[in-house]
């Protein structure tokens, strides 16, 4: 399983890279940034209505879908309406805002519209709210980072939270392969384990301070780290967010008692299986590179 771990990472970092090395000869538009979580969007929705298709839930796939790829949208509109703003990652956030909560009242009203008989609208209005924020708010606001400090060197932001995150994960499932014994939470995530969180603090606070230290070079402006006490705090509290966002997605799936979100790929599960950890890093990330920024 780790072979194959390895193997189907080694195919997917190079694309995301690759990915991301196009998106930015697009500059300030991000045009195949829109487009990648657009699609992500869709498919997290899809994943997140399928999971949470049980007891009295029933999802739309097709209204948070939709929805989804609103909020998404609006993550791009400053790019569009607010041309001149010194803060892009800001001016979206109310884009963002107001996408969200026309997206809630659309699933009111929706609920109103096809009312049949007691005990189900709300659990399925939750279960629509939770795959709009999941597939939608969160992905919209961690995409920002593409745009902070500035689009020429947004990548630099956007890559030291996934490589924050990744680091992490990676250490954990290393030091917990070769060394766990105790779990850390048995009933919500069987697997991991005490020596995993260890492993997952070392490989946030290494992989932060690796890219945000030498890594800076590879932009036009050359950002440079800050201080050491500030990237480590950056390395460990992003990490540990990353950590928290794959435990949350455990709760929904041993909620709805099932083992992985869908079957995308062998030994990764889906693609909520591979996007929470950064889903809920993204936000924490964010607001780090606005209130105290990990490199200057």
């Amino acid at each position: 399983m780790l072979s194959w771990r390895l193997l189907v990472s080694a195919i997917l970092v190079p694309s995301l890279i690759g990915l991301f090395y196009a998106d930015q000869a697009t500059g300030r538009a991000a045009s195949l940034l829109l487009i990648f979580c657009g699609l992500v969007a869709v498919r997290n929705s899809w994943e997140l209505t399928d999971l949470l298709r049980v007891r009295n839930l029933n999802p739309s796939f097709p209204i948070t879908a939709v929805l989804s790829l609103l909020v998404i949208a609006s993550a791009w509109a400053h790019t569009r309406f607010e041309a001149g703003t010194q803060q892009p990652a800001l001016a979206s956030l109310g884009w963002i805002t107001a996408a969200m909560t026309l997206g809630f009242l659309v699933l009111l009203a929706y609920e109103a519209w096809q009312y049949q008989e007691p005990g189900k609208s709300m659990e399925s209005l939750g279960a629509n709210l939770l795959t709009l924020m999941y597939a939608g708010v969160l992905l919209a606001v961690t995409a920002q980072l593409r745009w902070f400090p500035s689009h020429e060197t947004g990548y630099f932001a956007l890559a030291s939270m996934i490589i924050c995150v990744k680091s992490g994960d990676t250490f954990a499932y290393a030091f917990g392969r070769l060394w766990g014994r105790r779990k850390m939470a048995p009933k919500l995530s069987p697997g991991k384990t005490g020596m995993g969180l260890v492993g997952a603090i070392v490989g946030s606070l290494l992989g932060a301070w690796l890219w945000l230290t030498f890594a800076g070079n590879l932009f036009s402006s050359a950002p440079k780290a800050a201080d050491l006490h500030v990237v480590l705090a950056y390395g460990f509290t992003v990490g540990m967010a990353g950590l928290i966002g794959d435990l949350c997605e455990s709760l929904i799936k041993r909620d709805v008692q099932k083992k992985d979100s869908a079957a995308l790929m062998p030994g990764f599960g889906g693609l909520l299986d591979l996007v929470d950890s950064p889903l809920f890093a993204g936000p924490v990330a964010l607001a780090w590179w606005i209130l105290m920024p990990p490199a200057l």
